[in-house]
């Protein structure tokens, strides 16, 4: 049996830790490990900061000039080549607007018909929710399309790619698990079958490495609210290869993505590039927050930062296994730290209640049925301190019963 670390070599770890004093860059409440950066970051001073000036100033007092003063109309773009650096695409092909399912069913109807003698799009059937719902949207819009799902249609997503197949949207991690697919292999599966890649990167901005450019993806969509740190609701962003940019039709036409905007003409003409993806006015107080949200990643290395992500969740799992495996929790992630992302998930029978309770003990991450516990581990401000005591407060829990108690089994309406 592999030896457990102690607390001095927990100390040593964090000392070692080259993100160590990122920490101090965000605004967490005291006495709270927080490991749900896998469904809302935290925030930043860096963030807040950004959204008091757009406010109090741009707002407050450039009221309508600020449009042009302060750089409001271009903010889409702007952020959008930023992401794009993160995500390894080169500028002028990722554009920060509107939610992921929004900008999901431009996505899809766009690669949809750029195969327009093909009729079928495919997807996962482990999909988060909402992506299967605007699939099947986007399927019964089109006349004689059909969905097919890796799961429930055939056991992988290769068996169902054949000459019909028109665009395959695939999660780069799976939501529930934490599964991390092959972005490059997968892609020129897609395309040998001559199909169009588009991938959901919800949970991989800001977690793992990510080369859109260098994968041959044709689209992306992904929010900025998870590991990136933009707030509630921040807007999601989509890239288009170059490739694609000229040729493309989105459905959700608006006088944002026109190419004279303010000649307000009365018939539609698109921008050039990614900005035809762009319908109508933009969030700007949330693009303000996510402005500053991005400004910690300049200093970031995300090759250290993934080498942080896989030692912090293999601790996790060692010392969950070792401390709690009696209680009947059970790892529902992969493993293998190469094929997981930065979050690491159990099933229990009971694992609401449980989760109640980590968070009324200050260790806060969340629960998706039917009995998946999740936790995020968010590498800027999670430290190795954090991952032991989580789980000494979850070995409490479990064997105390805690989780027993009436108020932890009474379902709220988030989870």
């Amino acid at each position: 049996m592999t030896r457990l670390p102690d607390i001095a070599a927990i100390e040593a770890m964090d000392a070692a830790d080259p993100f160590r004093d990122f920490r101090d860059r965000f605004l967490l409440p005291h006495g709270v490990i927080y490991l749900d950066g896998n469904s809302l970051g935290a925030a930043s001073a860096a963030a807040v900061m950004e959204l008091q000036q757009a406010t109090h100033e741009e707002w407050a007092q450039g009221l309508i000039r600020s449009w042009n003063t302060a750089d409001w109309w271009e903010m889409p773009i702007a952020l959008g080549d930023r992401i794009g650096k993160l995500t390894g695409a080169v500028p002028g092909q990722t554009v920060v607007c509107d939610s992921v399912s929004i900008n999901l069913y431009k996505v899809l109807h766009a690669a949809m018909a750029l195969r327009p003698l093909r009729s079928v799009l495919v997807a996962e059937a482990s999909s988060f929710a909402s992506d299967l719902y605007i699939a099947q949207s986007v399927a019964s819009s089109r006349p004689g399309a059909s969905l097919r799902l890796e799961g429930v249609d055939a056991p992988a997503l290769e068996d169902l790619l054949d000459r019909k197949t028109a665009a395959v949207l695939i999660n780069h991690i799976n939501y529930k698990t934490g599964e991390l697919l092959d972005m490059a292999a997968l892609t020129r599966k897609i395309h040998a079958a001559g199909a169009i890649a588009v991938w959901d990167l919800s949970h991989s901005a800001g977690a793992v490495p990510v080369e859109l450019d260098a994968a041959g993806a044709d689209f992306a969509v992904g929010c900025t609210y998870k590991y990136l740190n933009g707030g509630p609701g921040a807007p999601g962003f989509i890239f288009a290869a170059q490739r694609h940019l000229a040729d493309l039709r989105q459905p959700l036409i608006g006088w944002w993505g026109h190419a004279r905007p303010f000649a307000f003409e009365p018939t539609f003409e698109a921008a050039s590039g990614i900005r035809r993806f762009l319908c109508g006015t933009q969030p700007v107080l949330s693009m303000r927050a996510l402005k500053g949200a991005l400004d910690i990643w300049d200093s970031v290395d995300i090759a250290a930062l993934r080498r942080k992500c896989i030692a912090m969740t293999d601790l996790f799992i060692q010392l969950v296994e070792a401390k709690c495996g009696d209680y009947g929790v059970v790892l529902a992630s992969p493993r293998d730290g190469a094929k997981r992302g930065s979050q690491v998930s159990f099933t229990h029978a009971h694992g609401y209640a449980i989760m109640q309770a980590l968070i009324e003990r200050g260790v806060i991450g969340d629960f998706r049925a039917p009995t998946t516990i999740r936790f995020g581990f968010a590498p800027l401000y999670i430290s190795y301190r954090d991952v032991w005591q989580s789980v000494a407060v979850l070995e409490e829990i479990l064997r105390m019963g805690v989780w027993q108690h009436s108020r932890f089994n009474r379902r709220a309406a988030v989870t």
